[in-house]
C-alpha cells in the first residue's frame, strides 16, 4: 500500500511538473509567420492557425485556417534560412473558404493535397469545400490548383492518398459522407455507410456536440491498401477500396466510461515498418491499429487531457505528438514504440530571431496545431492554431527520453 501511494504521488509529481515546464532543447528554433504591423512577408491576424503542415526539401508547407467571415491562406517557409518564404491568399484563388484542415497528402511529382471547408457568404453557406493540388515551383512559391467541389454543398473535413498516388479518399462536413476521387479521371463516388444515423444525430444533440466533434477528423491507408478511420458511434471503420465495401471493426475505440460518444479518430502516422498509430480525441488515447486482424490496441494516454491533434515518426523511430487543446495547453510529447514508453515535454519555448527582434525572443508555444516531420526525419515542425500563430522548430535527436 505504501509503495502504491509514492507511485501516485511521483506520477503526479512529475505532471505537475510538465504542466509548468517547457521544452527548450539545443538548436531549436521558431519561425515567425504571423504578425499584423510589418511590411514583411507575415499573416494577418485570425486568419493564420496552422492547421495543416508538410515538409518538401527545404520548404515547410503550411495551410492556414481563419475565423468566422475570413479566409485563409497556403504558404512556404524555408527550413535553411529559418523564415517565411511566400504566401497565397486563398480567396484569390478560390473565393469563399475559411479553413485548410485535412492536412497535406503527397501524391505523385512533388504534388501536395488537400481539401477546404467554405465560410458563410451573406448568412448564406457557400457551394461546398475544394479539393486542391499545392506544388512548389523552383522559386519556392506555393502554386494553388483547384480540383472542383466532389460533394456539393459540404466541405471536406479529412483527406488521404492511396500509396501508389492515384486516388484520394475524404469525408465531407457536415453530413460525414465518405467520398473517393480519381486524380486521373476526375471520377467521384461517394457512400453514406458512415454517415450519422438519426439515432447518432440525437446522442449528440444531447451532448451538445457538433460535427467537428464526432467526424473522423483524419483517414489514413494502411499497406494493405485499406482506408481506416472512425465512425460514429466510437467505432473504426475499414474500407476496401477493389470492392468498395467498409467493413467496420469487432473492437470499438477504447473510451473511458461514459464517454463513448466522444470516440474520434483525428491523427495517424505509420512506421517505417508498416505499423499504424493513431489519435483519440476523445480520452487523449495513443492507439496501435493493426488493419489485417482488425485489432486495436491502447497505449496509453500521453497527458491527463483528451485530444491528440497531430503525429509524426523521426528518423529514429521515435513517434512524436500534439495531446492537449482548449481549455488546456497543449504538450509536445513522444512515444518510444521499442520501448514503449511516453515523455511529456511539456510547452515548446524556442528562440525566435527575426528582423526587429534580432536579439531573438523566447516563443513559447501553448495552443498547437499540427505537427509534421521533415523527408528526412532529422526535424520536427509544429505549427500553432490560434490568433498569432508561429512555426516551432526542432532536431528530433535533441528530444532526450
Amino acid at each position: 500500500m505504501k509503495r502504491l501511494i509514492i507511485g501516485i504521488l511521483q506520477l503526479y509529481v512529475c505532471q505537475l511538473y510538465a504542466q509548468y515546464s517547457f521544452f527548450t532543447p539545443e538548436d531549436a528554433f521558431a519561425i515567425e509567420v504571423s504578425l499584423d504591423n510589418t511590411s514583411l512577408k507575415r499573416l494577418p491576424g485570425y486568419r493564420n492557425a496552422i492547421t495543416s503542415l508538410v515538409v518538401s526539401g527545404d520548404y515547410i508547407i503550411g495551410g492556414t485556417s481563419a475565423d468566422a467571415g475570413l479566409t485563409p491562406f497556403v504558404f512556404t517557409a524555408s527550413l535553411s534560412k529559418r523564415e517565411m518564404h511566400s504566401i497565397v491568399d486563398v480567396e484569390n484563388v478560390i473565393p469563399g473558404q475559411q479553413r485548410i484542415r485535412t492536412g497535406f497528402s503527397k501524391g505523385k511529382n512533388n504534388t501536395f493535397y488537400a481539401g477546404t471547408l467554405p465560410g458563410v457568404i451573406d448568412k448564406k453557406p457557400n457551394a461546398g469545400g475544394h479539393l486542391i493540388a499545392v506544388t512548389v515551383d523552383a522559386g519556392g512559391h506555393p502554386v494553388i490548383r483547384d480540383l472542383g467541389i466532389p460533394v456539393p454543398g459540404e466541405g471536406i473535413f479529412s483527406l488521404t492518398i492511396d500509396a501508389k498516388g492515384n486516388n484520394l479518399y475524404g469525408i465531407t462536413y457536415p453530413a460525414g459522407i465518405f467520398f473517393s476521387y480519381s486524380i486521373a479521371t476526375k471520377k467521384i463516388n461517394t457512400y453514406h455507410d458512415i454517415v450519422p444515423t438519426a439515432k447518432d444525430t440525437e446522442l449528440f444533440s444531447e451532448y451538445l456536440l457538433e460535427a467537428d466533434d464526432y467526424l473522423c477528423s483524419a483517414l489514413a491507408v494502411a499497406r494493405n491498401g485499406l482506408v481506416l478511420g472512425s465512425a460514429p458511434v466510437n467505432r473504426m471503420f475499414a474500407f476496401n477500396p477493389i470492392v468498395q465495401q467498409f467493413e467496420f471493426f469487432k473492437k470499438e475505440i477504447p473510451e473511458v466510461w461514459g464517454r463513448r460518444s466522444l470516440g474520434q479518430i483525428e491523427s495517424w502516422a505509420m512506421a517505417a515498418n508498416g505499423k499504424l498509430f493513431a489519435g483519440n480525441a476523445g480520452d487523449g488515447q495513443l492507439l496501435e491499429v493493426d488493419p489485417v486482424s482488425r485489432n486495436i490496441r491502447n497505449l496509453g494516454k500521453p497527458i491527463m487531457m483528451p485530444r491528440l491533434r497531430g503525429l509524426a515518426f523521426a528518423y529514429n523511430g521515435k513517434l512524436f505528438g500534439i495531446a492537449g487543446a482548449l481549455p488546456g495547453y497543449a504538450h509536445l510529447f513522444s512515444y518510444d514504440p521499442a520501448k514503449e514508453g511516453f515523455k511529456d515535454y511539456g510547452n515548446p519555448q524556442f528562440k525566435m530571431i527575426a528582423p526587429g527582434v534580432e536579439q531573438g525572443i523566447d516563443w513559447r508555444g501553448f495552443q498547437l496545431g499540427t505537427i509534421a516531420s521533415s523527408e528526412d526525419g532529422k526535424y520536427i515542425v509544429i505549427g500553432e492554431d490560434e490568433a498569432f500563430s508561429q512555426l516551432l522548430v526542432f532536431p528530433a535527436s535533441a528530444a532526450k527520453d
